[in-house]
């Protein structure tokens, strides 16, 4: 049987194995990063916290819509870090990484990307969608508040109705973490297709199933750190996760036989 031409591109190049800890060797090599080039990272974390703080006032008595949409930021995310990858690109081949060099990965000149964003955002809409339609449908009671959530739905004396919401967000965002964790940073750096972009993901994740799962969890309490204090955290944690996913990206993935994107 003949396989597929994005297949057989991936496999044009290698993946490596890491050892158990060294996602935490990408976070410290993340803070350095940002420590160097600050300003790029701390206005993406400002404009994320803003969009966060917006959509809790919005919706603040309708939380059940609130709990899909947080943590269907963890599935888009990848994307919207894409000029803060450039900027560690950047800094790794000695440029000066402005905020210019994160402005310029949001041109809209690589379709690739673009498709790689519109299929995380309909994976994003469509797991607020079910939260939502899972809460609303079988809680026994209104959930409005964080409060009530976590006394109807996660302290429920009956029911599984929080294993089941877990679950779901389980099946869904694990095939989406496998797909993207390596996948953006590819686009951005390599001339390679997005299936095959995504093939090279799924590779490095099945290679190194226990940093991966370490890496997801970092990144999962990472980020609900940030969201749990008012938003504000958000401001450091995402440019830092960022940018350690970028070195994530360059010890995984071996690109020596890819070109260059400009």
């Amino acid at each position: 049987m003949r396989e597929s031409p994005a297949l057989v591109e991936s496999r044009r190049f290698g993946t490596r194995t890491v050892p158990v800890l060294r996602p935490l060797g990408w976070l410290v090599a993340g803070w350095r990063d940002f420590m160097r080039r600050p300003l790029p990272g701390l206005l993406h974390g400002l404009l994320l916290a803003a969009f966060g703080a917006v959509l809790f006032w919005a919706a603040r008595n309708q939380f059940w819509l609130l709990a899909g949409a947080f943590s269907g930021f963890l599935l888009v995310s990848p994307i919207l870090a894409t000029g803060l990858y450039a900027v560690s690109r950047d800094l790794q081949r000695g440029g000066k990484a402005s905020v210019r060099t994160a402005l310029a990965a949001w041109r809209p000149r690589d379709d690739r990307l673009i498709m790689f964003g519109v299929l995380l955002a309909f994976a994003g809409t469509g797991w607020v969608m079910t939260s939502a339609a899972l809460i609303t449908g079988f809680a026994p009671a209104p959930v409005r508040n964080p409060v009530e959530f976590l006394r109807v739905v996660v302290l429920a004396e009956q029911g599984h109705l929080f294993e089941i919401w877990l679950a779901l967000g389980g099946v869904l965002a694990a095939p989406v973490f496998a797909s993207s964790v390596v996948a953006i940073p590819l686009l951005l750096d390599r001339e390679i297709g997005v299936l095959a972009a995504v093939f090279t993901s799924w590779r490095v994740v099945m290679d190194n199933p226990v940093p991966m799962a370490l890496w997801a969890a970092l990144i999962m309490a990472l980020t609900l750190v940030g969201m749990a204090s008012v938003m504000l955290g958000l401001v450091i944690v995402v440019p830092w996760l960022a940018h350690a996913s970028w070195h994530a990206y360059r010890d995984l993935v071996d690109t020596s036989g890819l070109p260059e994107r400009p």
